[in-house]
């Protein structure tokens, strides 16, 4: 397979923070002209069998898929895996302790917001959540805007429940070497996601990529929603220094709130190795 594949190896579905079924994402990427696929929900695997069979019956070449949530530099980074054993137990037991934070951390932001005088938001919020397990900021914003707060999602991530700003709760998730490590151990490949969009010093930027590697890590994300021209090479040129290779992902949460739809993405640079190439015996035709 040549960098020219339509493939899109990072989206979100109701299992975790997307607001489209694991069934409705194979159409849409299908119709969008994708040529391989992979659900890549936030440390859940509960999708896959679905988004399994939706792929075969829509004649998708899919990879498994799903997004670990890692703290890195005192700050929340994702690691995409791809081509997993969704039923490893390793796997299957870290995602499941990742996971097992986030309500308590949901019920302190509602706290903190209810300080402000916004009340009620867990459980407004819980009325967007396909698996209360997995409550994220996602949820509170779109509950947030329902009720007038705020005019869209956007607006909230910018006036609350972020850094510095009432409802927001740091979340201590898993290290750097278990996420890379749950992956590899289930047969998959680990990949940087959106680097683009964490706020690390070029000094520790270095660090994720060189300790990451270290860890077993083979890809990162290039073409990505969040990225822009400049990222594109940037993170292009990384994959030679590092000695990566290229995925491709929108991220695509929803129609209405992702600026970048499944599939809509430019083409990996001819210089890279797509990371797919280390997948072929990965993917479910």
């Amino acid at each position: 397979m040549n960098t020219l594949i339509n493939a899109d190896l990072h989206c979100h579905s109701v299992v975790s923070d997307g607001t489209l079924t694991p069934e409705a994402l194979a159409q849409r990427a299908k119709a969008n002209g994708v040529e391989l696929w992979a659900l890549t929900d936030h440390d859940e695997l509960g999708g896959q069998d679905r988004a399994i069979a939706a792929a075969r019956e829509a004649g998708l070449p899919y990879l498994t898929g799903t997004e670990v949530s890692v703290t890195f530099a005192g700050i929340t980074v994702h690691i995409v895996g791809l081509g997993m054993d969704h039923t490893h137990p390793a796997l299957l037991d870290g995602l499941r302790a990742t996971r097992g934070g986030r309500e308590q951390r949901a019920r302190e932001m509602s706290d903190d917001l209810a300080r402000v005088g916004i009340k009620g938001v867990y459980e407004g919020a819980l009325k967007y959540v396909g698996n209360p397990e997995l409550i994220s900021r996602s949820h509170f914003a779109r509950y947030l805007v329902e009720i007038g707060v705020s005019k869209d999602t956007n607006e909230v991530f910018r006036k609350y429940i972020t850094e510095g700003k009432p409802g927001f709760v740091p979340h201590r998730w898993a290290t750097l070497a278990d996420a890379v490590g749950w992956i590899t151990q289930s047969g998959g490949v680990a990949v940087i996601a959106h680097p683009g969009r964490y706020k690390l010093t070029p000094n520790e930027e270095f660090a994720l990529f060189t300790e990451f590697k270290a860890h077993g890590g083979q890809g990162v994300e290039v073409m990505t929603g969040a990225h822009g021209q400049a990222d594109y090479a940037k993170y292009a040129g990384y994959c030679q220094e590092f000695g990566l290779a290229a995925s491709r992902g929108s991220d695509f949460h929803s129609p209405e709130e992702s600026h970048t739809d499944l599939g809509q993405l430019p083409d990996l640079p001819g210089s890279v190795t797509p990371v797919w190439e280390l997948l072929q015996s990965r993917i479910l035709q």
